[in-house]
């Protein structure tokens, strides 16, 4: 209705103005056409403030960075300023996006044009630093703050205390909480969500749960984010005998992040039944399910041994619901692989395929993983170099499943491709997979060749210093200077290892 009046406006000649143009623009960037947005604003005679702050506004929801260096540079060119709100959204964008050197600059311009540095700015710009991993650097910018007599509120402490236990500088955090508390702050539901979540994540399992058991005390309801936090300290403490008793004791409210979160943690922890059980919850609950959930189902219907349940499932969701993302397509692929079923696995992977769904490297992985596991070197291969073609870009995942792959079906001339190929990127392979290599190499040649071999390998930077020396370090070195005998007896070594046929399996573990 509101495209049709601008353009009917012409054809009764009337001349939009600046008004109707800035309605049109605004309407244009919450639909998310971006570039028609900029052309209305571009094609506007007479821009006034509101022209540019509904732009920047727009394209800050949006982190739209380009646009909105853009829309800056040609508001500033007219003599229009963005207000102390609008710089701080811009501010905010940047920071949260890692981009620091374009927020000073953004900082620069405020302080020059005489906008003071409020608390606002200040939380910002503390936070931007510790989302980049630099909590030494916030704490100074936390100094400089005391000194220009400003002072810290929750929402800084919060910000430093997370950055910190995000590098695991568990002193260091405690240090701000102290001196919080003394500051007379007392943690809010949002700071003890942090608490439990981090103190989980750097392994202070029972000072996590600590937290958690003091809420009550602290006058505070847990929401879905303190049940999410929760969740992730049980799995990863391994205390899964927790998690129905947790589940079923917790008086929240179950919206659709806790039932997912829920879904994904009794998958993990082999409670299949459960997950599938929470699912038809769910829809009883009237909850819309999402990606999260779809995984979710599956993971429980393949855990539990239903197969052809979670198949027709899938099939169903691929028919019914647009926009599946990639994990949908990889989680049935990967619990298809895990079982051996991997006619079935290629089949759906090929659909995936022909059909143009979403697939990224993971599932490229999973899938060459199987092909390998199934003895289908050559497709593999294919299905590697298709991969690249399709411009999805490998990763170290990747590489040091192929070279695997092809270590265990001896394709050196493959192997010495990939590794040529690997030496133009900055990826590293772990040591079982240049432990493979090495053994192909001993494999394939007498003695002297495949050590001359292996040392111009190292030379070229094809295998890492660190790997050569490791392997010398086990004795391969002192075979050099000792006898025939010796240096069979240390090749020998060398390649009867009762883990070599399990390389590529202990590889693909760690896609997942």
């Amino acid at each position: 209705m509101v495209f049709e009046t601008f353009h009917e406006m012409a054809a009764f000649g009337f001349t939009p103005n600046t008004f109707a143009r800035n309605v049109v623009m605004d309407v244009l960037y919450r639909i998310g056409h971006v570039d028609k947005a900029i052309k209305v604003l571009n094609d506007t005679h007479f821009p006034n403030f509101l022209t540019f702050n509904i732009a920047l506004c727009n394209l800050c929801k949006l982190s739209d960075l380009s646009n909105i260096s853009y829309v800056s540079r040609r508001m500033i060119q007219l003599g229009y300023y963005p207000n102390v709100k609008t710089f701080e959204m811009i501010l905010n964008c940047f920071c949260k996006m890692g981009r620091l050197a374009e927020a000073y600059q953004v900082l620069g311009l405020m302080i020059t044009l005489g906008a003071s540095v409020s608390m606002n700015v200040w939380s910002i710009l503390i936070d931007g630093l510790c989302r980049l991993h630099q909590p030494g650097l916030a704490y100074a910018l936390f100094k400089k703050m005391l000194r220009t007599g400003c002072s810290p509120n929750l929402v800084i402490y919060t910000s430093l205390i997370k950055g910190f236990l995000d590098s695991r500088m568990v002193n260091s955090a405690s240090s701000i909480l102290n001196r919080m508390e003394c500051d007379g702050y007392v943690p809010d539901l949002v700071l003890c969500n942090v608490l439990i979540d981090c103190l989980s994540k750097v392994g202070r399992y029972d000072d996590a749960f600590g937290i958690f058991l003091s809420l009550s005390d602290r006058n505070l309801v847990p929401d879905s984010y303190t049940f999410c936090s929760l969740l992730s300290n049980i799995c990863l403490s391994r205390r899964f005998s927790l998690l129905p008793n947790i589940a079923s004791g917790l008086a929240i409210e179950g919206d659709l992040m806790v039932c997912n979160s829920l879904l994904n943690y009794f998958c993990k922890a082999g409670y299949p039944l459960h997950a599938v059980q929470l699912y038809d919850y769910m829809l009883a609950r009237g909850l819309t399910p999402d990606k999260y959930s779809f995984v979710g189902l599956l993971s429980g219907l393949c855990g539990a041994g239903r197969f052809d349940e979670a198949v027709n499932v899938y099939q169903a969701l691929i028919r019914y619901y647009r926009g599946l993302d990639a994990h949908v397509h990889t989680v049935i692929v990967d619990r298809l692989i895990r079982v051996g079923k991997y006619h079935r696995a290629f089949r759906l992977f090929r659909r995936a395929l022909e059909e143009k769904y979403p697939l990224d490297v993971v599932s490229y992985n999973f899938s060459i993983y199987g092909l390998f596991k199934s003895g289908r070197i050559y497709e593999a291969s294919a299905l590697y170099s298709q991969m690249k073609e399709v411009g999805v870009f490998p990763n170290a995942h990747t590489y040091n499943l192929v070279i695997s792959g092809f270590c265990k079906g001896r394709d050196l001339k493959m192997v010495k491709q990939l590794m040529q190929e690997i030496s133009k990127t900055e990826v590293e392979l772990d040591h079982r997979t240049i432990n493979s290599v090495i053994k192909l190499l001993f494999r394939s040649y007498p003695y002297p060749s495949a050590l001359n071999q292996l040392i111009e390998m190292c030379k070229s930077g094809l295998i890492p210093d660190e790997a050569m020396y490791a392997q010398f370090s086990k004795g391969l070195a002192s075979g050099i200077n000792t006898g025939h005998a010796q240096h069979s007896l240390m090749r020998d070594q060398l390649l009867v290892d009762p883990s070599s046929s399990d390389d590529i399996p202990d590889v693909a573990a760690s896609v997942g």
